[in-house]
């Protein structure tokens, strides 16, 4: 995963700030200082004001999965105008959670979404759907996080847990996560980005063929046409 995040400043590498780690309790402002002053530093988060550093990211348990849902979000933003897609950016949620999610689907501000962009270039706000690719970060991802989102107004979480190969997809229902459930074809449908089809299984099992052909099936339904229209109508 690419580092994406703060510049440095010939101000922050002047200054010795204290290093950042796993575990500190910081605020969001100097959670940013520290973090733009430690270049060594690929991947940290903060999440309700406790720092998390990542872990090294192995190929098969995080690189690959990740690629893959990529690969299925791309496929659909590229024909979805008005909506955008982010491969693991800082989104600053509120005054004590910055997470670095693995990738972020979200309505531009001007089609009517939910998030904006900063002026020094950072997604501000809740994302419409986030995707987690759970390895070593499993229990954080699965708990603390999901509450963070659940409480920010994400409207869809979806969590790939790599080494039980288990894939979960939430939506936010009276401001509580539902996990929604494949139809009798194995394919869940996004509430929020209609058209937006996973066949579940094919994706766990790297059969990218079978679930770049659902997702197009998904951007040649009505729903989607409709959708596409509403956006360029910024509702």
């Amino acid at each position: 995963m690419v580092r994406e995040y703060l510049p440095q400043t010939q101000s922050n590498q002047e200054q010795n700030y204290p290093p950042l780690q796993s575990g500190d309790r910081l605020a969001r402002p100097e959670f940013e200082r520290r973090y733009a002053a430690s270049p060594h530093i690929k991947k940290a988060e903060l999440i309700e004001g406790i720092v998390y550093v990542a872990s090294p990211l192995r190929h098969e348990q995080h690189g690959k999965p990740h690629s893959r849902v990529m690969t299925w979000l791309g496929v659909y933003q590229a024909m979805t105008p008005g909506v955008d897609l982010s491969d693991a950016p800082t989104v600053r949620l509120d005054l004590d959670n910055e997470p670095q999610p693995d990738a972020v689907l979200f309505i531009e501000a001007n089609a009517g979404g939910q998030t904006r962009i900063s002026p020094d270039g950072y997604i501000e706000g809740s994302p419409e759907l986030i995707v987690e690719i759970a390895a070593s970060s499993a229990a954080i991802d699965t708990g603390i996080k999901k509450q963070v989102y659940r409480r920010n107004g994400v409207l869809e979480y979806v969590i790939w847990q790599s080494y039980d190969n288990q894939l979960e997809w939430f939506g936010l229902t009276d401001g509580e996560y539902q996990l929604l459930s494949p139809d009798p074809d194995g394919i869940i449908r996004s509430r929020v980005f209609p058209g937006l089809w996973l066949v579940v299984e094919a994706l766990l099992s790297h059969q990218m063929a079978r679930v770049l052909e659902v997702v197009q099936e998904g951007l040649q339904s009505p729903e989607h046409r409709a959708f596409v229209e509403r956006l360029g109508r910024g509702e």
